[in-house]
C-alpha cells in the first residue's frame, strides 16, 4: 500500500478495542511509537499533545484480568513503519 492510503495518525490512540480512542483502520498498518528518542514496542495507549504513554506494569493484572498500566511522561512520536 502507498503512503497516500494510510490514515493520519491521531493525537490519542489506544490498542484496546473497548476504548473510545481505538481506531481499527490504523491497526491495519504497522505503526511505531518513539518515546524520549527510543522506539517502544509495549505501548498500549499514547497521547502526543499531553506527552504520555501507557505501558503494562510487569505481569500484574487488575480485578477484571486486564494488565495494570503505568503512565510515563515524556516526548511521544507516532509513525508508520
Amino acid at each position: 500500500m502507498s503512503d497516500n492510503q494510510k490514515p493520519e495518525l491521531p493525537d490519542h490512540l489506544s490498542v484496546d478495542p473497548r476504548s473510545p480512542h481505538y481506531v481499527a483502520a490504523i491497526f491495519e498498518h504497522n505503526i511505531g511509537i518513539r518515546f524520549n528518542g527510543k522506539e517502544r514496542a509495549d505501548v498500549e495507549e499514547y497521547c502526543i499533545s499531553e506527552g504520555w504513554i501507557k505501558v503494562p506494569a510487569g505481569r500484574t493484572l487488575d480485578r477484571k484480568g486486564q494488565p495494570m498500566m503505568i503512565k510515563l511522561k515524556g516526548q511521544v512520536e507516532a509513525f508508520y513503519k
